[in-house]
């Protein structure tokens, strides 16, 4: 008998219904994270009042653009049994709003094209075209990550993977439509459940999404002279401090407060219940993010934001046409001579992160990290950096109780197969993060 034949045989007998990141360890032949196939009511609590962190998986927009005969999600149920087998027992999900809400004109289209116009190495998305049916798949995906054991963080990207021009896009309301049409799709299908432990709305607010209209907003502020001729009627308050916060002016960081706030108010209000927030990168000052409507904060930690780590942008794309072993052993030798001081800023990143959380009255988390932004295979290049990496910033992470979910590193799709691969490394650090 297989291993997954066996595996839900003694889920469907009762064994492994709750993840043992919430009911200590998983039966005998059950994998790590549990299943949950039997009827009923989920009996896990809600993110806030996890007895044990959750070992969280960044899944973003692959799941559906590489979910094809060729694709590595073509089998969801598969590569759900292996994220299982190496530990994890949550995933944060872009469940694409932007698409599976009508557009500006009211059309709600059931399939999407994605276009793909050149053959560059691609880490993320899909490295075809191909088509994609996002409400089926939330219909289909979601129910399966409940029986998977796996609890879902929903989230967005908010881009448009060149499907076309979009009205939802530019429309003043769009992020606000995209995500109350979303949710009210999945409580109509009972998919706005227990199972869900938050929603991110944008991912990496102010700057690192697809939301054009809000983009398009926050660059004509940059010159608040120009701004204020341009819109008369526009208040602005005499005497701003123009000092620059994560590259944003203050009129700048006024506008991303004042949207995300109405945002959040407007779903929360909607659909109670849930923590909602906006995930947040390092190059976001803190200081400068209004925490008293976030119900969780993601805060996305690297190592790469700690020390100028030599040639690891140009290595993480890939020039085929380059010999980049000399690259990557120039950055290895940094690696190793550095390594004390760029752990020490992520300690010092992390308590932060954690200090925040803790005067908020909030859970915290990190969702992508820990040692660069983007990877690849390659047979020149290795992942060991990498794996060690995730082993030192989640052990740093540990120390903080605030800390509920974590990832091992910003690569765990199956796409990656240097790093996915190393099932033993997976289980190691997910038994970390869930003890």
């Amino acid at each position: 008998m297989d291993r997954r034949t066996f595996v839900r045989r003694t889920a469907a007998g009762g064994v492994g219904l709750l993840a043992p990141s919430l009911a200590g360890a998983a039966p005998a032949g059950v994998p790590a994270a549990g299943r949950r196939d039997a009827p009923g009511p989920d009996p896990l609590p809600p993110l806030a009042r996890l007895t044990k962190p959750l070992a969280i998986a960044m899944w973003d927009f692959s799941w559906i653009l590489r979910h094809h005969r060729y694709g590595e999600f073509a089998d969801w149920a598969r590569v759900l049994d292996e994220l299982a087998e190496r530990g994890y027992d949550a995933i944060r999900l872009d469940v694409m709003p932007q698409y599976v809400a009508a557009d500006s004109d009211g059309t709600v289209t059931e399939e999407y094209r994605s276009v793909r116009d050149g053959w560059a190495p691609v880490k993320w998305g899909n490295y075809y075209t191909m088509s994609f049916r996002p409400r089926e798949a939330l219909l289909e995906f979601l129910p399966l990550c409940r029986r998977y054991g796996m609890r879902v963080a929903l989230s967005s990207w908010f881009t448009n993977h060149h499907t076309g021009p979009r009205g939802i896009f530019t429309e003043p309301g769009g992020a606000l439509r995209a995500w109350t049409e979303t949710l009210e799709f999945l409580q109509r299908h009972g998919l706005l459940d227990d199972n869900v432990v938050y929603v991110d709305l944008l991912n990496e607010f102010p700057r690192y999404h697809g939301y054009d209209w809000f983009k398009r907003e926050l660059d004509a502020r940059g010159d608040v002279r120009q701004f204020r001729l341009n819109n008369p009627e526009a208040f602005i308050p005499e005497g701003l401090d123009m000092t620059a916060g994560g590259g944003l002016n203050a009129l700048q960081q006024r506008f991303a407060r004042d949207f995300a706030d109405d945002l959040l108010r407007q779903i929360a209000a909607r659909f109670p219940g849930l923590p909602y927030h906006m995930s947040v990168t390092y190059t976001t000052p803190l200081a400068s993010v209004d925490l008293a409507r976030y119900g969780t904060l993601d805060y996305h930690l690297w190592f790469t934001a700690a020390a100028d780590i030599p040639h690891w942008r140009t290595l993480a794309s890939l020039d085929q046409s380059q010999d980049n072993r000399p690259a990557f052993r120039e950055l290895l030798t940094f690696w190793e001579a550095h390594k004390p001081a760029m752990t020490r800023w992520m300690a010092d990143a992390i308590a932060r992160v954690a200090a925040a959380a803790r005067a908020r009255g909030i859970p915290c988390g990190n969702t992508e990290g820990w040692g660069p932004v983007g990877w690849m295979d390659h047979p020149d290049l290795s992942w060991d950096w990498v794996k060690e990496a995730g082993d030192i910033a989640v052990d740093l992470a540990k120390r903080h109780p605030e800390y509920r979910y974590l990832c091992t590193s910003n690569f765990t799709h199956p796409q990656f197969r240097g790093i996915w691969d190393d099932v033993a490394w997976h289980r190691r650090l997910t038994a970390r993060i869930r003890a």
